[in-house]
């Protein structure tokens, strides 16, 4: 049985997930499963989920800032510049996972979401198509039932990997989906379940 959170402060019903913790409501209450069209946040969220890869959102999400002054404000166009000199910098970086393979994909994802841009128009026009151009609505009624993958996530994930980005396995990108608003998998008790 999943036992269920009521912060004290306002008594609402979250995902299980969430939790407690301050760090966790406010990501979960203002931006997860929100529908996000802004490419220089799919970016960010492509790169954060992608340096999740073998910890916890956690562990990611409170070094968030870290990683915004790290990766010049998550803007693709300057991280896809980044010089060796500047990863060997990243690499001593204490506020962020020190991590090469990690730092060098940021780099070459920064890259590939160019050309995606270039193509496309916008990264948002492009990955929008993986759902038909609206969320995907789920009615989990527990955390247990929510899947690790989908088949829009492979998809995308094959396709994403065709295209040079890396760190982008379909776990990584059924999470980034759930952060972008692709998929609203809040659950059915959730009180945001009514607003999204």
């Amino acid at each position: 049985m999943i036992k269920r959170f009521l912060p004290i402060a306002d008594g609402k019903v979250r995902c299980g997930w969430v939790g407690g913790k301050p760090h966790f409501i406010a990501y979960h209450d203002q931006e997860w499963g929100v529908p996000t069209h802004d490419d220089r946040k799919h970016f960010e969220m492509l790169l954060l989920e992608g340096a999740q890869a073998g910890l916890t959102w956690e562990t990611i999400l409170l070094r968030r800032e870290s990683y915004r002054l790290a990766f010049a404000g998550f803007d693709p166009k300057k991280v896809a510049r980044f010089t060796a000199k500047k990863k060997a910098q990243l690499l001593k970086n204490p506020g962020i996972i020190r991590n090469r393979l990690k730092i060098d994909s940021a780099v070459t994802n920064a890259q590939a979401f160019l050309t995606v841009q270039e193509e496309f128009g916008s990264f948002d026009r492009y990955v929008w198509q993986c759902v038909g151009g609206k969320p995907k609505v789920n009615r989990w009624a527990r955390m247990s039932q929510v899947p690790a993958t989908s088949p829009e996530s492979d998809a995308l994930s094959k396709d994403l990997k065709k295209r040079g980005f890396r760190f982008v396995g379909s776990t990584i990108i059924y999470a980034y989906m759930q952060a972008g608003g692709l998929v609203n998998d809040h659950t059915t008790d959730c009180f945001l379940r009514a607003r999204r």
